[in-house]
């Protein structure tokens, strides 16, 4: 395993195991509301200490873009001065952990030149572990992994997530969910975006697409559907950029287009 990969993977582990140990006991500490329905807990802190501390150990010059910060994705990314940049989310799906749901994980990813090159997704109430690099294939627990055969979204199992952060995007959104309910075999939302990607790559979702992500939603998903032989764009169908905005995901080109048609991406919908 590659020493980028070997620490985005050790990084994922940490958070997990944070996430687990706070699990256990019962009770979470510290939830605080950042907006409507956008919660951080002492968990998210401390397992977000638990990742970089092993970031910062094996790659002490490297820049860090983690989730909870004071401070403005768009704003730390106009500092960012060309070093490898890792992108932590040391428990995506704070909602569903705070509610005891199985769905919440740990992602940690790293980016070189601007292009995620290695990235880890740790379960924190299953152990799963799923982990890609560069030219080196995608895994889950040691398995070799490939996006799935389905071709034509009719035949398709859909991922999505509400856009609860700009509820001003919601009658968009529930026009996509119509248009896309309709055209396929069925639409889930799991409340993780980084599971959403691992789901994708093993091939229990055959496309996904969601309208407002951060960078550390979904860099060590890209790493990971790449690897296992899928694709990730933003609506316009160009490579995803580092920064927000929407995704969509697709086991192929054939299956993006189709997805893409029934929103109506084509048209500026």
């Amino acid at each position: 395993m590659n020493p980028l990969l070997a620490t985005a993977l050790e990084a994922a582990e940490a958070a997990a195991l944070v996430q687990r140990r706070d699990a256990a006991r019962g009770h979470v500490r510290g939830v605080t509301e950042k907006a409507r329905a956008d919660y951080v807990s002492q968990t998210d802190l401390d397992a977000q200490v638990a990742a970089l501390e092993v970031i910062h150990r094996n790659h002490p010059g490297h820049a860090v873009l983690e989730e909870e910060s004071s401070a403005s994705v768009e704003a730390r990314l106009a500092r960012w001065d060309g070093r490898p940049l890792w992108l932590v989310d040391p428990l995506d799906g704070t909602t569903n952990f705070l509610h005891a749901h199985p769905f919440h994980c740990a992602s940690v990813a790293v980016a070189v030149e601007g292009r995620p090159v290695a990235g880890a997704v740790v379960s924190g109430s299953s152990d799963e572990r799923w982990w890609a690099a560069d030219g080196e294939g995608a895994f889950k627990d040691g398995r070799r992994l490939r996006v799935s055969g389905r071709r034509g979204i009719a035949d398709a199992l859909v991922g999505t997530g509400f856009p609860f952060k700009r509820l001003e995007l919601m009658p968009r959104y529930l026009t996509q969910l119509d248009r896309v309910l309709r055209s396929s075999a069925g639409v889930r939302r799991a409340g993780s975006a980084a599971l959403d990607f691992c789901f994708l790559a093993q091939g229990s979702l055959d496309a996904f697409w969601e309208e407002v992500l951060m960078p550390w939603d979904f860099a060590a998903g890209m790493v990971l559907v790449r690897e296992a032989g899928g694709v990730t764009t933003g609506p316009d169908g160009n490579e995803l950029r580092l920064a927000p905005g929407p995704v969509r995901g697709a086991n192929g080109a054939d299956m993006l287009a189709e997805l893409r048609a029934a929103l109506q991406d084509e048209l500026g919908a």
